[in-house]
Parts: structure tokens; sequence; C-alpha cells
């Protein structure tokens, strides 16, 4: 039996670098937020799919009113986000059933293409994990820095070739993701991946999308604006 599908949208940034006037999901990407962008990757790739949004807690209000003012008619279950992102994940976890499959997606990656989100579900249905990937194309220098100045680590080096970058959406099984949450918080958790290694569960790797990039800064937000143009 085909499992429920459930998308967890990570919202909760302050956006910081990004140097606006609002957190950077609320920027407008071609005439609309790039989380409404976000989320619209995922209703079309699967239909029907239920969507939990993780946002600042002060914010929930406005993007109540946005969805409202664009006629953005999604039924979305809205979570508070928590002081780090292993505790959002972890609110976004509680609204979310065992049983089910459930991708973990950054809010502001909205560059993801209909075909690839609806593939990562697809293969995600016989493993515990699935994890996108991209691999590293520069030359990897390993460095230590000394006040403002960065130097080489003696002997220290990289292997580029066995590199790669995690993306996302990260998707698992519910039941896999929900236990491994609820373990106590870790300063090595950087994303959900390593919350589940940690478990003890392995995990499966798919290539992903280079262009499925995190809008981070003011160059990013430039970058996804002309892949919209040519798209």
């Amino acid at each position: 039996m085909e499992r429920k599908k459930y998308v967890i949208i990570m919202a909760a940034g302050s956006g910081t670098r990004m140097g606006a006037g609002m957190p950077k999901q609320f920027l407008e990407l071609d005439g609309k937020a790039i989380l409404h962008r976000t989320i619209e990757v995922f209703l079309e790739a699967c239909p029907g799919i239920s969507v939990v949004t993780v946002l600042p807690q002060d914010h929930i209000g406005y993007w109540r009113e946005y969805c409202l003012d664009h006629n953005f008619i999604c039924p979305q279950i809205l979570v508070p986000g928590g002081i780090t992102r292993f505790h959002s994940v972890r609110n976004a976890l509680a609204r979310v059933p065992e049983g089910a499959l459930v991708a973990v997606h950054d809010g502001v990656r909205p560059l993801l293409t209909v075909k690839f989100a609806k593939e990562m579900f697809d293969k995600a249905e016989g493993v515990d994990g699935l994890i996108p990937v991209t691999p590293c194309t520069d030359t990897i220098k390993v460095l230590e820095k000394n006040g403002d100045v960065l130097s080489a680590m003696p002997g220290a080096s990289a292997d580029r070739s066995v590199l790669y970058g995690a993306q996302t959406p990260q998707v698992f099984r519910s039941e896999v993701l929900k236990s491994a949450y609820a373990m106590a918080y870790d300063t090595a958790f950087t994303d959900d991946a390593s919350v589940v290694e940690k478990y003890g569960k392995s995990l499966s790797y798919v290539i992903g999308e280079r262009l499925n990039i995190k809008i981070t800064t003011q160059e990013d937000l430039v970058l996804a604006r002309a892949v919209l143009s040519v798209r």
C-alpha cells in the first residue's frame, strides 16, 4: 500500500545574510514569494500531499495574510519554529503520522523541479531515507583561520572525488525520522540525514539537481531570477 505523502517546508529562518527588510522566504521571486514557489513545486509533483510549513512565530499571521491576498489556496499545517533547525523539524514531526513518507525541504529552495520532487518520493518508497547530493567540482583546500588570515594545514588534504554536497528534499519513512528526532539534540546535527545516521539507520543517496540552490544571499536571488527567466 502506498504511503501517504507529507512535506515539511522549513521556513523559520530570519534571513540575516540576505540583508533584506524581511526573512528571505517571503521575498518576491518573479511575482511570488520564494516560499510560495517552493510549496507549489510539491503541490504539482504530488497532488494530495499534506504540507507542514514551519515559520517564525511572529510571521505566521503575515503568511496567512499573504496566502489570502494572493489566492494561494493550499491547506497547510502552520508550525512555529524552534530554537534550532533540529527543534523546528521536531515541532513539525509532531503533526506527521506514523506510516507516512515525509520529505523535509528548505523553504528557500524554489528551483527544485517538479520532476525531481516526484522522483524523490517514488525512489524513497523502498528505503528508510533518501538524500539528494551533488558532486563537489571545485578544488578543495583544507585551511585554518589565524585571525583574518587563512593558512594551509600541513599534511591535510581532501579528495574531491569522494566529496558531495547534501541538498533537500530529504525523504524518509516517517516512523524512522520521528524516532531519530526523539533523541537529544547534538550540535553535530546539520541536516536530517545527520540525525538519522546518528540514530543508526543506513541512508540511500541519489544525484540531485545542480540548480536546486538554497537562496541565502542577494547573489543567489539574482541567479534564481535568471534561471526562472529561461525556464
